[in-house]
């Protein structure tokens, strides 16, 4: 198995994208009938803002709730120098963390809903 996509539940989608598209590497792209989404190498990351309409979603889906990360080949000294650049604030890292399969080196920072966003390389 792998994984495909997962959803991160956003106050505003537009907002959103225009956060995640000055991180190299994330691409936001538009699918189905106008949904949006992060493309992030072959998997996408859908976003959505609280619908209390659409009842095909987590039982308490919560702005700024997510926590999640993404493996790159960039090396993080670039990633942070971009994430600076940007004006993204590091929380923490570089530190070592025990990956799904291989050890990883992280850095940790928010994006603006509060979502802890973890980019990595393997060691």
């Amino acid at each position: 198995m792998r994984v495909d996509h997962f959803v991160l539940t956003v106050s505003d989608v537009d907002a959103a994208c225009a956060f995640y598209d000055r991180i190299d590497g994330v691409e936001p792209i538009t699918f189905g009938s106008g949904r949006r989404a992060l493309r992030v190498g072959e998997q996408k990351i859908n976003l959505r803002e609280p619908d209390p309409s659409f009842d095909l979603v987590a039982r308490n889906a919560t702005v700024g709730s997510g926590d999640f990360c993404v493996v790159t080949e960039t090396p993080l000294s670039a990633v942070a120098a971009s994430l600076e650049e940007a004006g993204v604030d590091i929380v923490e890292g570089p530190v070592d963390r025990p990956g799904a399969g291989v050890p990883i080196v992280s850095i940790y920072f928010r994006d603006p809903d509060g979502n802890l966003v973890e980019i990595a390389n393997e060691r």
